[in-house]
């Protein structure tokens, strides 16, 4: 199983210590096994087969929003913890800007998730945000500025979180759309629009 980039720093802590502890006290030792389990699970990279045209959705999960800001569309899908939490680009494009903007750890389906933390990668003709949510601490941009990235490339991840939006380019509009909120998708295969 394909493992996201930086995996390890969380996983090994926990099944490192649950070595000693089945010998020592086995609850906690299976505990720790059972938490470095999971980490390796969640953050799980399954190859995708990107369809030959639209724009993909660039997160597994459910599409959160849905709106219309300054005449773009933006289309936002939150991710539950069974989701897979690696990114893909919905279009190609080349990589303008990879901004970090620190922020709050609120639940990124709520409007206070706003102010949470988040890296936006600045394409040459779309958006994409990766927003830390409640539990989720860290958000790992794959690209750099200059980079060049086709539709349903690995993008990201976000470990333990949680929402990820695309503003769509300009000659996108609300008809274009081809989900909905609450609408389940799935990274680099479900098209959006």
């Amino acid at each position: 199983m394909r493992l996201a980039p930086g995996t390890r720093r969380y996983a090994v802590p926990p099944l490192a210590l649950a070595v000693p502890l089945l010998f020592v006290f086995a609850p906690a030792g299976l505990a720790c096994a059972a938490l470095g389990c999971f980490v390796l699970w969640f953050h799980r990279d399954p190859d995708r087969d990107v369809p030959e045209s639209g724009v993909v959705a660039p997160a597994d999960g459910r599409v959160s929003v849905l709106q219309v800001e300054d005449g773009r569309v933006r289309v936002g899908v939150f991710m539950n913890v069974t989701d897979v939490h690696v990114n893909r680009a919905p279009l190609d494009g080349v990589v303008a800007s990879v901004d970090h903007r620190p922020g709050a750890h609120r639940p990124a389906f709520s409007k206070e998730s706003e102010r949470n933390e988040r890296v936006r990668i600045t394409t040459d003709s779309y958006e994409l945000d990766l927003i830390a949510g409640a539990f989720a601490r860290r958000v790992h941009p794959a690209v750099e500025p200059g980079d060049t990235v086709a539709r349903g490339e690995r993008v990201g991840h976000i470990s333990f979180g949680s929402r990820v939006d695309v503003l769509l380019p300009p000659e996108y509009d609300a008809t274009d759309v081809a989900v909905a909120v609450g609408d389940r998708v799935t990274a680099g295969e479900t098209v959006i629009a």
